[in-house]
């Protein structure tokens, strides 16, 4: 099965401020000969560079910590990772968690003030409205329940 995943969950200086969050476990899925993992980033897709100022979804758009309007740029870069889950045949992702573009269930508010909301990032809203199915890195557990019975 192929799966696509955060690029910066398997330690590649993709996020925003060029630290990795990498998952062990997560990176581990690499020795699995019944996976293969697609890495993305989103924002680098989108046309964003490494660092970059931080982000937050707010509404519908997607702003900088200093107020500029990168819906744009996140919007490209989802729909560039649309159309990788598409060629690839893939059906399910992992994504970093609370992140604009791949936040599954949670993200920042937009206020940069550390506070978690309910909602989704620009990429794991397309993909889950595409029949993508999302999972987080903390949901490994029912990821590799989803993957077993697929």
């Amino acid at each position: 099965m192929r799966v696509l995943v955060s690029a910066c969950l398997l330690g590649v200086n993709c996020r925003y401020n060029g630290v990795p969050k990498e998952k062990k476990e997560v990176k581990e899925l690499l020795n699995r000969e019944d996976i293969t993992l697609i890495p993305v980033c989103p924002e680098q897709l989108g046309g964003l560079p490494t660092p970059r100022t931080p982000s937050e979804r707010k509404g519908d758009g997607v702003f900088s910590k200093e107020g500029e309007d990168r819906t744009v740029a996140f919007t490209r870069g989802a729909e560039e990772v649309l159309r990788l889950a598409k060629l690839y045949g893939c059906e399910v992702a992992i994504l970093k968690e609370r992140s604009p573009s791949c936040g599954n269930k949670e993200v920042y508010d937009g206020g940069f003030t550390g506070t978690v909301v309910t909602g989704e990032g620009v990429t794991a809203e397309l993909l889950r409205k595409n029949g993508v199915k999302v999972f987080g890195e903390s949901e490994l557990a029912e990821f590799i329940e989803y993957i077993r019975r697929s």
